[in-house]
């Protein structure tokens, strides 16, 4: 199995603000993710859900803290 590409705290900031990329809490605990949530990130199980649309181009980064 491939490692995960670590990226850093800016480049996903930029990102995410461009629409370059969504930003997804990994835990599917929502008191989790209220506790740990990041500016403009959704929760695991709202991506699951079907979340907002996404473009071909758009990356995915998931984050836990």
């Amino acid at each position: 199995m491939e490692e995960p590409k670590r990226v850093s705290v800016e480049e996903v900031r930029q990102k995410v603000k461009e629409g370059k990329a969504l930003l997804v809490c990994a835990y599917e605990d929502e008191e989790k993710f209220k506790k740990v949530r990041l500016e403009g990130a959704i929760s695991l199980n709202e991506f699951k859900l079907g979340g907002p649309s996404l473009t071909k181009n758009q990356e995915i980064v998931f984050y836990c803290a």
